[in-house]
């Protein structure tokens, strides 16, 4: 296996200059980097990643920790972050931590122990242990989608409180008052956000929201599809639903086809967050979206910044909060 000393002396340079060619490649004349990249071709020499991060202090790698890999809006930001942390001659490892926070945090203490550059975090939790460990953190950090109130790092997201308005309103519009609403997590900001946007519509409406209205889908599948079945099998059903996510309202469909009921003919169906391949789904469902590239975009120039740049390291931490879009479907009917 080729050596580091083969390139030196097939280049003609010093040990310590391809070592510099290789770390900080800015530091080194076209003409001396040229001949080194040649000697490299030609002997096959491969840098080892682990030696390089011992000596530059961190590696090349980026973290990016969330709670379900398998969510496309997840899927979407990761892309983004991915294909700008390369043309950064950085690159991305992704873990899962299924939404738990002891799992997160066994994940993270290890990549920060593979010397990784910095973390594209999505928190999953929110008490004050949590708090002081992610304090701890001795690396630039851009959290996103779930705003945790103490974390003093860069977050990105979207505006979750209009989502659940835009929606709400919507179905107003449409003459809807017996609307149900399919939560999340009670701890997370994207759900009680939703949900407040939800519920001071109504109330600005002049609508009661009724509690038997309201149930705990937890942006699962399993869950929401057991707290649609809730609602389908009431003796007064609501008009429309509206699910906090796409998992969950995705099950409610699933839930109302099973059970008989025609969407929107008896029900309508409105969610928050798109799908993969939503343009065939029958009906074609009225969703707020968030716009996962763009906000994958931020994410990715904001923790590299605060990897390479070192005046963003010691910058204070910023919100970026982008608007949603609402996108016409064919599943709420007016009434």
């Amino acid at each position: 296996m080729a050596t580091i000393r083969d390139v030196a002396k097939l280049a003609d340079v010093s040990v310590s200059t391809v070592s510099l060619a290789l770390s900080n490649p800015a530091r080194v004349s076209p003409k001396t980097l040229e001949k080194i990249r040649q000697a490299i071709a030609s002997v096959g020499f491969v840098a080892d990643p682990l030696a390089q991060s011992l000596a530059r202090g961190r590696s090349r790698m980026i973290g990016f920790v969330v709670g379900n890999v398998g969510n496309p809006f997840f899927g979407d930001i990761r892309r983004e972050l991915e294909n700008y942390a390369l043309d950064h001659e950085h690159f991305v490892v992704v873990t899962d931590s299924s939404g738990k926070t002891a799992r997160e945090r066994a994940m993270v203490e290890h990549l920060i122990g593979l010397k990784t550059a910095g973390l594209a975090l999505a928190p999953s939790g929110y008490d004050q242990e949590y708090l002081d460990f992610v304090a701890s953190l001795n690396v630039p950090i851009v959290c996103f989608d779930q705003k945790v109130a103490g974390i003093e790092r860069d977050f990105v997201g979207s505006d979750n409180y209009l989502a659940g308005a835009m929606l709400t309103e919507h179905l107003l519009q449409l003459g809807h008052r017996r609307i149900a609403f399919i939560t999340g997590p009670s701890h997370m900001h994207t759900a009680t956000e939703r949900y407040r946007g939800f519920a001071e519509t109504m109330a600005n409406a002049g609508v009661e929201v009724n509690s038997n209205f309201v149930v705990d889908g937890q942006f699962t599948r399993t869950a929401g599809y057991e707290a649609a079945m809730r609602l389908l099998i009431q003796p007064e059903r609501p008009t429309a639903i509206l699910g906090a996510n796409n998992t969950v309202a995705l099950s409610a469909l699933q839930a109302m086809q099973e059970l008989g009921f025609r969407c929107p003919e008896d029900i309508s169906l409105a969610m928050i967050d798109n799908v993969q391949w939503s343009s065939v789904i029958t009906p074609r469902i009225t969703m707020v979206v968030q716009d996962t590239l763009a906000l994958g975009g931020i994410i990715a120039r904001r923790l590299m910044h605060r990897i390479t740049n070192p005046q963003g390291a010691v910058e204070p931490p910023q919100d970026f909060v982008l608007t949603p879009k609402f996108v016409p479907g064919n599943s709420c009917r007016r009434i």
